[in-house]
């Protein structure tokens, strides 16, 4: 008896379906599965997690040989999600419920031994392809602490959480209930208490300036400081300033986390952008992805939100340069033998450095050790076209005696966030009809040219400045999305010289470096 139901692979961060066939001949004395369509040793042992299952929980195992054949036959699948896909052919095939019942689900979930359902990784992905299968897909089969998860496929999808397998075949006999529709709305407002507060912030009113122009604009930002003037500090409240996700950057972002595992079973949506600092031992493959199976790195974990690059010469120079592409254009492709994988990386560049190996160079208050040679070598770590992607650098100085014993007096980030939220709505409106372009720091040449058009007088000034400091033509443009970002915040619809000159004045850094 042949039956047949869907379940899913996950490739990438990408779900792709599955379809499960399971053809029980009931002939010969020996009961033995056999499994193909290119299984992974998890699927492999999944055959006798399923028998012990099957067994304790009264099913009992169809007799003869049965063959399970996983399509498409020459992708790979790894994973233990087809426990329970698997399983519940074998009992369709048993004649314990019509097989029929199979033909409109998707299903996925690991057996215990004593019929149990555990979860699984990617499950978001997966409830994202049963809502996009709509409506060859009717019913979506998960595991109870993937639920939440799996409530993103809502609409006319029916979403059952499964604890046991008993749970599952009464769900697809239809006497299980599935989640209510209140339950699958798993969108939610960000959590802004968590986020530590600018105004805890002493001074440094340059370098809150240039952090509220990176979220309005998504720029990328370098920090340039002796030890201890509060770059780490400035760095953990950005993501306090930047706009609440939408529902679509919120899917997109949460389904990496899915993949890794990394979901809390209570919020399956990310609320707040997320914020990834990586040490500076982090290797190639652990910032930009890969593996055997190729899964997301640290930048993809901070698709949406903000990548933190703390004491950036300390990090390998091929780490850092391996940056570059990504930085430009959002994504990152990693190949290997198993195929090449895309992975989404759109993300605030937040970088801190010393000014010279002590730290102190430039310092009024601390004498430098270093001599100019080693201070060279140092400096020299940060590559040129490197420097050219990081839109602003910002020199965070120490603070005056009067400044240490004053109580902080800048503005809170609810404050910054309003005017913040004021500059994305206004560029929301500019690229609404532009499907790649999200903000001021994503706009290609033919958007600079429409929407960055600036007087004579600006003219003559950025002209100066690309001769005196030997800017590229990468740098001009990135001065002139800046200048875009500085007019916004100021309510402009115009760039005016004050904004140009704003937005060469964090360009200065890199030609001293």
């Amino acid at each position: 008896m042949l039956t047949k139901t869907f379940s899913a692979a996950v490739v990438g961060v990408d779900a792709l379906p599955v379809e499960v066939e399971v053809n029980a001949t009931g002939h010969g004395d020996e009961s033995g599965v056999s499994i193909v369509g290119l299984p992974d040793t998890a699927i492999k042992e999944s055959r006798d997690r399923i028998r012990s299952a099957l067994l304790s929980c009264g099913y009992g195992h169809p007799k003869g040989s049965t063959l399970v054949n996983l399509a498409p036959a020459d992708m790979k699948k790894e994973g233990s999600a087809f426990d329970l896909p698997i399983a519940l052919s074998l009992i369709a095939a048993n004649g314990i419920f019509p097989r029929e019942r199979l033909n409109d689900c998707l299903i996925l979930g690991e057996l215990a031994l004593n019929g149990m359902v555990r979860p699984v990784k990617g499950c978001l992905p997966i409830a994202l392809l049963a809502r996009k299968m709509n409506p060859r897909i009717r019913n979506l089969i998960v595991p109870l602490e993937n639920s939440p998860e799996g409530a993103v496929a809502g609409g006319e999808i029916r979403v059952y959480a499964v604890s046991s397998l008993q749970d599952a075949v009464a769900a697809v006999r239809g006497e299980f209930l599935p989640l209510s529709r209140e339950s699958t709305r798993v969108f939610s407002e960000p959590e802004w208490d968590g986020i530590p507060d600018f105004a805890d912030v002493k001074g440094q009113f340059m370098a809150k300036r240039a952090l509220e122009i990176a979220a309005a604009g998504g720029h990328n930002v370098l920090f340039i400081g002796p030890p201890g003037t509060g770059k780490s500090m400035l760095a953990k409240r950005l993501p306090g300033i930047l706009p609440p996700m939408t529902e679509e950057e919120a899917l997109d972002t949460s389904r990496i986390y899915s993949v890794l595992g990394l979901l809390d079973s209570k919020h399956p949506l990310l609320k707040n952008r997320p914020f990834r600092s990586p040490h500076h031992t982090v290797s190639d493959a652990g910032l930009l992805g890969g593996g055997t199976n190729p899964q997301p790195g640290e930048i993809s974990l901070a698709h949406n939100g903000v990548l933190f690059l703390d004491e950036l010469p300390e990090f390998k120079r091929s780490v850092l340069e391996t940056l570059r592409q990504p930085i430009e254009s959002g994504v990152v492709t990693v190949s290997r033998a198993a195929g090449s994988f895309d992975f989404p990386c759109e993300f605030i560049l937040l970088a801190a450095m010393n000014p010279c190996p002590c730290g102190h160079y430039g310092d009024r208050l601390h004498t430098c050790r270093c001599g100019q040679k080693r201070i060279q070598d140092y400096r020299a770590k940060i590559s040129g076209p490197l420097l050219d992607r990081i839109d602003l650098h910002v020199e965070v100085s120490s603070l005056t005696e009067k400044e240490l014993l004053s109580a902080p007096d800048g503005e809170n980030s609810a404050t910054i966030r309003e005017r913040v939220i004021r500059a994305r709505n206004i560029q929301n409106e500019r690229f609404k009809n532009s499907r790649n372009v999200k903000c001021n720091a994503r706009m290609a040449p033919p958007d600079i040219n429409k929407f960055c058009k600036i007087s004579m007088d600006a003219k003559v000034q950025l002209r100066h400045t690309i001769l005196e400091f030997g800017l590229s033509a990468r740098a001009y443009d990135r001065i002139l999305r800046v200048a875009r970002t500085v007019a916004d915040l100021d309510g402009s619809s115009e760039i005016l010289s004050e904004h140009i000159y704003e937005a060469i004045n964090y360009r200065s850094l890199d030609r001293r470096l």
